[in-house]
Formats: structure tokens, C-alpha cells, sequence
């Protein structure tokens, strides 16, 4: 949070404004609000003579840059991460970072004694953007100190944070005798940080608007007293993130409606748990609703009740097809022994030459084998039409 002034001035140079700064030329498509680009900096340090810093930037929910400490270097983690920026525009952004945070790094100790810092701490700053639909702009920076926060840019100047104290007070007062440093900021932040964002909108078009339709099914959980019930909605596979999930009855909305976590899946969607505690006696009716942006409209609904009627009918077509199975192979092999006891009377022509007609009670007639191969597969598909029709 502590901007050398000679680090920013050098950053100017570094930012290539005659590449850099022109005017951008690629929009969302999407009507909806497009996403923020966010960038985090955590800066931990030890003692005067050992800090580490990790970096990280995202692009809405999706990670897409992150800082290799060792080799000093950014980390493009999606195909389409270096947006529309030309690879020198990039090579002069990358050199701006090495320089910023091995300056940081080094120089933030000397402010310790001044500042009142004491030993280990850890600052973190989150900084970046935001393209309206109106194709306006918005920047903003913020710095935590011990994960509190501690001041932020507001405009022109740097301001600090609401309870932050005398610290924070004197750290702004010393930034905002550098005019250089705060013209930097604006020049970053807020036009070549949306420049940058609309490169990556368009060139990450195709992966920002996906959209994959949710999966949803319910189950009991563990149960929270005597006579009650835990009903679980689960939504999983769906993307983009945002999704509306709520337990119903009727057109109300139950007010014991608790929301989990939105958790990744390893295929970048989202899962969602959504709970309802009730009474045993009070489950009819009940509803899980979801809306998502990729059903069109069409919301899913799966009421309590029917789920447990479509579990039974499952449990019960797969015990019957089951006791087919065994059935017809039973069947089966009766024919087949008789196949095999009657076969030395059969003409030689049945059976193909070299074919082994002395052991035919272990292998089974060939006639009779192709037979019961044919008419299994038959059975087993006509039982997962059938099944497909309860979903």
C-alpha cells in the first residue's frame, strides 16, 4: 500500500502509453452487466529481511492470471488470459509488476518504525474494474493491513478507511504529497485496466457465455429432532454461477429455506445444497425451485412426494428386471441342455467344421448361445426405454 514514488513514476514509463492507452475497441456482447476485473495482492511478512507476496486476478468467478513469486513472472491461466493486448503491451505490463513488487517487498520495511508496523503483518490490496453497459468505467483500490481494512483511492486522492485509526491517517497524508502517484493510479486503473478488461470479454466471448443446465435431485439429511425432517435440495453442473433456489409450497416460499456454499466443480460449475427443516407430518406440498439463466424460463421444479414415488418405481423396475434376467437364463440353459444332449443326432451340417461337438455341455450349443445373446439384449433394451420414461 506503500507506493514509492520513484516505483510509480517508473511504472509510467513502463506502461507504454503510446500502445497501451488507445482508445478500446471491443465491447461485451452480452446485455447483461459484464463482469469485474478484479486483481489481489497479499504481501506477508516475517521479519525485516523475509516477505512473500502472492498474486491473483479474475475475471468475474474465473481465475485468469496469477503471479509465479519464483520465476517472477505472470501466469496465464486461461488460452485467452492476454485479452487483446499485443505481446509487447504485455511484455511492458509484466515488466511493471516485476518492478512494483520487488520494490515493494524490499522497500516496505524501512516504513515499519515510522508507521508503527509491527512484525509479522500482512497486507493485502484488491484492485481493478468495471466496464457499465453504457461502456462508462469504474476503478477502485483498497488496502488491508493485518486483514482490516486500512485505506482505499477514492477518486483523486487516497482516503483512509472508516476506524482505521491514526496509521492509516498518516500513511494517506504521505501518499497525497505525490501527485505523480495518484496520476498513475488513475492512468492504471482507470484506463488501461478497462482497456485491458474489454480485450479479455472479447476474447474470452465464447467461455463467459456458457451455459449449462442444472442438475437437480433431493434427498433426507440427518435429522434435527424428534418428528422433524431435513430435506436437501442439490443443484449441480450449472454455470454461469448466479442461481435462485428455494424450497415451496403453493407459491410461498419457505422462510426455513437455508443456503449452503456455492462450490466449484472440477469441470469449472457450480454445486448448491439448499436445506428445509420441517415437520415430519408437514411434507406435503413441498417443492424445490430452481431458477438459471440457462433453462430459458423454464424453471425446475421436483416436489417431495413425487421424488419418493419416482424412487420406489425405480427400485422396483430394476428388482424386476432382476428377477427376469434370472428367469430367462434359467430358461435358457434348460434349452440349451437340451440342445447339447440331443446334438450327436443332429446333421454334421448344424454344425461348423473343426467345431468341438464332444464338449458341448460346457460350452453350450452355438445355435442356442446366439440366440440367448440376441434376445437379452433385446430385454435389457426395452427395460431402459421403459426406465428413461419415469424421468
Amino acid at each position: 500500500m506503500l507506493l514509492l514514488p520513484l516505483i510509480l513514476f517508473l511504472s509510467r514509463e513502463l506502461c507504454c502509453p503510446g500502445e497501451v492507452m488507445a482508445a478500446p475497441g471491443s465491447r461485451h456482447p452480452a446485455a447483461e452487466e459484464p463482469p469485474t476485473f478484479r486483481m489481489l495482492q497479499i504481501s506477508s511478512f516475517a521479519n525485516h529481511s523475509w516477505a512473500r507476496t502472492l498474486g491473483l486476478a479474475w475475471l468475474g468467478d474465473l481465475e485468469t492470471h496469477s503471479w509465479d513469486w519464483v520465476v517472477g513472472t505472470i501466469r496465464f491461466l486461461r488460452p485467452w488470459s492476454r485479452g487483446t493486448f499485443s505481446k509487447e503491451e504485455m511484455k511492458h505490463i509484466q515488466a511493471l509488476f516485476q518492478f512494483y513488487l520487488h520494490a515493494f517487498t524490499r522497500e516496505l520495511p524501512a516504513y515499519v518504525s515510522q508507521f508503527q508496523l509491527e512484525y509479522p503483518f500482512e497486507v493485502q490490496i484488491a484492485a481493478g474494474c468495471k466496464i457499465h453497459a453504457g461502456k462508462t468505467s469504474e476503478f477502485f483500490l483498497n488496502g488491508a493491513y493485518q486483514g482490516s481494512d486500512f485505506l482505499s483511492f477514492q477518486g483523486t486522492s487516497w482516503e483512509p478507511s472508516p476506524g482505521a485509526g491514526s496509521q492509516a491517517q498518516n500513511v494517506c497524508k504521505m501518499l497525497n504529497r505525490y501527485r505523480d502517484i495518484k496520476e498513475i493510479v488513475q492512468t492504471l486503473l482507470g484506463y488501461t485496466c478497462p482497456r485491458f478488461l474489454a480485450g479479455l470479454l472479447a476474447a474470452g466471448r465464447s467461455e463467459l457465455e456458457r451455459q449449462v443446465k442444472p442438475q437437480v435431485w433431493l434427498s433426507s439429511g440427518p435429522s434435527p429432532g424428534p418428528g422433524r425432517l431435513l430435506l436437501v435440495c442439490h443443484v449441480s453442473g450449472f454455470y454461469p454461477k448466479p442461481v435462485w433456489v428455494m424450497w415451496m409450497r403453493g407459491e410461498q416460499e419457505q422462510p426455513g429455506t437455508r443456503q449452503g456454499d456455492l462450490l466449484p466443480n472440477a469441470d469449472g460449475t457450480w454445486y448448491l445444497q439448499v436445506t428445509l427443516d420441517v415437520a415430519a407430518g408437514e411434507v406435503a406440498g413441498l417443492y424445490c425451485q430452481v431458477k438459471h439463466s440457462s433453462l430459458g424460463g423454464h424453471d425446475i421444479i421436483i416436489h417431495w412426494g413425487r421424488y419418493s414415488i419416482l424412487l420406489i418405481l425405480i427400485c422396483l423396475s430394476v428388482i424386476v428386471t432382476l428377477v427376469m434376467l434370472v428367469v430367462v437364463n434359467s430358461w435358457f440353459e434348460k434349452q440349451c441342455s437340451i440342445w447339447n444332449h440331443v446334438s450327436p443326432h443332429v446333421p454334421s451340417t448344424v454344425f461348423p467344421m473343426g467345431a468341438n461337438t464332444q464338449d458341448t455341455r460346457s460350452s453350450g450349443h452355438p445355435l442356442c448361445l446366439a440366440q440367448e445373446s440376441r434376445i437379452k439384449k433385446k430385454f435389457l433394451e426395452k427395460w431402459k426405454k421403459s426406465l428413461k420414461q419415469f424421468w
